[in-house]
């Protein structure tokens, strides 16, 4: 079956006996979620250097389309902490147009990689390496908010030059821009969780923040005029699409969608255990894709799946992608009804929300069990792509990171375990097979480990040179593929045993390596007669051939 006929059939159960009990559970989950999404929204249009309006619009749109077409009844869009990593230096660079231009590239691009059915990608990404770049992206973000957070001026592309730039230019912090930023830090950080379960805590403190500064009227930066329009003055038109500039934006974009596939496949997996749900991971790209193509059209920024938004939607209730509808709704009537109230806000305030999303948003609980179980190799994926977040750029951590996962799996594929042992009469005794000393010219070697042309030397020259021995058994038990070059190799082997009078026995061979072990004529060298199924029957026949 096609996409759309898949995608037909799970609307149809997905709405199977859906009635008014279903629509007021999506109802109050919907409320529940917008509750989450409005400060997120808002702070993370500001922090990707957009505006709030940017960030409400995305959140909105994200909702109604991407949510429509998902892979899944529960995910639920929007902008995101992860996504203003990349945003922040694309505004810096290029302005608004680049951030909308970059946008629909990627939507193109993620609906492409859905086509092409790349929803599967995300399982070939090791979790240490996903663990170490979601950390990266939490410094990042964190960095990133300094100069709202103390009202100073910082310069350069990435987060670590800009930090660097305090110390080069000058750091003169005010006072008043830093009290309500570590304020609203110290209440989403103390905010006790059963209330949090009512009232998110970044709306909460960002409530506390307006009553408060309304009061006290500190001489603060504000987030500034909200549009009461989902149809910003600031936004794509097609005239800006033009053929030479699509290049120039091609390596950005590709960053985007990259990081949009990873986070929504991700959330799926993750929300689909919590709702005992399975993720259409290449019909969520399609739908990320439409949605990112169309958001910027409006004026938005890039959009991606939300775990904290979709898990939020999942504990309250919610039962289909109205739910997602329906956030996206509220939170169009809460920019028309609200906008004055919104922007009041001080931007040092929607800093600390983002500085205690960011910490929140790191796997800790992975985090935890890598560094508690000492995993070496877990732990140097960790922070080289990590590292590579903060210094480089996104897809290049990733790039990075799956890089050196792949080298340590070389290196670990090159130490094959090879186990030379003589013949253990009393075990043999043991199970009823009696051989007379004449076995200490039998010897059996156990290899454990794939045989591939990193490993050919170290066999050959562990094996080629045997002292006393008639016959040599290699157990194959452990050895679960073979490639041409081993195939090679243990072919020279056998021929350099037997110019030392020695016969070589395979036993306890693998269905898949014995059919590359016959197709490259090892079978035919030794005779299928000494091909054996246990250790004991080729014991059992060297020992008469002795």
């Amino acid at each position: 079956m096609n996409l759309i006929t898949i995608f037909a059939e799970d609307l149809k159960n997905e709405f199977k006996g859906y009635n008014l009990n279903g629509f007021s559970k999506d109802l109050m989950a919907g409320m529940t979620v917008a509750a989450v999404a409005l400060p997120l929204a808002i702070a993370f249009g500001v922090g990707s250097g957009a505006t709030a309006a940017a960030g409400l619009v995305t959140a909105i749109i994200g909702g109604i389309v991407i949510g429509t077409f998902s892979g899944a009844s529960f995910q639920i869009s929007g902008p995101t902490g992860a996504m203003t990593a990349i945003l922040v230096t694309l505004s810096a660079k290029y302005g608004m147009q680049g951030i909308l231009i970059a946008c629909f590239l990627a939507g193109v691009m993620l609906v492409a990689a859905g086509i092409l059915r790349l929803g599967r990608m995300i399982y070939f990404i090791p979790a240490s390496v996903i663990t170490g770049f979601t950390s990266g992206i939490a410094i990042i973000i964190a960095l990133g908010q300094l100069d709202n957070l103390f009202r100073v001026k910082s310069t350069g592309d990435l987060a670590i030059t800009k930090v660097l730039s305090y110390f080069t230019e000058g750091f003169s912090p005010d006072l008043p821009t830093a009290f309500i930023g570590f304020l609203v830090m110290i209440l989403m950080i103390i905010w006790p969780k059963k209330w949090n379960e009512k009232i998110p805590s970044s709306l909460a403190a960002l409530v506390i923040i307006l009553i408060l500064n309304y009061y006290l009227k500190l001489d603060v930066a504000v987030v500034g005029d909200i549009p009461k329009t989902i149809l910003l003055d600031d936004r794509l038109t097609f005239d800006s699409l033009k053929s030479g500039q699509i290049w120039d934006f091609f390596i950005p974009a590709l960053s985007i969608a990259a990081l949009a596939m990873i986070e929504s496949l991700l959330c799926g997996a993750s929300a689909g255990k919590m709702k005992n749900e399975k993720l259409n991971g290449d019909r969520e790209l399609i739908a990320q894709g439409i949605g990112n193509m169309v958001i910027p059209l409006f004026g938005g920024v890039p959009a991606t799946a939300a775990i904290a938004r979709t898990s939020v939607g999942i504990k309250a209730g919610a039962g289909t992608r109205v739910t997602s509808i329906i956030h996206s709704v509220i939170l169009l009537l809460s920019m028309f009804i609200l906008a004055p109230v919104m922007s009041a806000i001080p931007l040092s305030a929607l800093s600390g929300v983002l500085i205690v999303t960011a910490w929140r948003m790191n796997d800790w609980e992975n985090i935890h069990f890598i560094f508690d179980h000492k995993f070496k190799s877990g732990i140097a994926k960790f922070f080289i792509t990590m590292g590579a977040t903060v210094v480089l750029d996104l897809t290049q951590a990733i790039i990075i990171g799956v890089a050196f996962s792949s080298i340590l799996i070389m290196v670990r594929l090159t130490d094959i375990d090879i186990n030379l042992s003589d013949i253990d009469n009393k075990r043999l005794e043991e199970i009823g097979i009696f051989i007379p000393k004449i076995s200490s010219k039998v010897r059996i070697a156990y290899l454990t480990g794939t045989i591939f042309f990193a490993v050919v030397d170290k066999i050959v020259n562990q094996l080629s040179e045997l002292e006393n021995t008639k016959v040599l058994i290699l157990s194959m038990r452990g050895v679960p593929v073979i490639d041409v070059t081993g195939v090679q190799g243990l072919i020279e082997l056998i021929k350099t045993l037997r110019e030392h009078g020695i016969e070589v026995m395979f036993t306890s061979v693998q269905p898949k390596v014995l059919k590359k072990m016959q197709r490259g004529g090892i079978v035919e060298l030794v005779g299928e007669a000494n091909i054996f199924r246990s250790a004991e029957e080729a014991i059992i026949i060297a020992h008469t051939h002795i």
